[in-house]
């Protein structure tokens, strides 16, 4: 059962840190909290440059890798 967590007086610096980071990483607050401590339990799987790559190529991005087959389509489309 998952237990409910609190943490008081919590400067405002370092509040506001926790949200910037949340916001770059298009997390809630309650979300990087929880990546946070994840991290910290040894529970968090980083992810790889290999994921990385998968999901470029997923959303259609090209990477260095793939310099040769953009050479020859721009060869081949003059």
């Amino acid at each position: 059962m998952p237990v409910n967590l609190s943490i008081k007086n919590v400067p405002d610096d370092l509040a506001e840190k926790l949200r910037q980071r949340a916001r770059a990483a298009h997390r809630s607050l309650q979300g990087e909290l929880m990546v946070i401590l994840e991290e910290a339990t040894g529970e968090y799987q980083p992810v790889t440059l290999g994921m990385i790559r998968e999901r470029a190529r997923a959303y259609g991005i090209r990477t260095k890798d793939d310099s040769v087959d953009i050479i020859r389509e721009d060869r081949d489309e003059r």
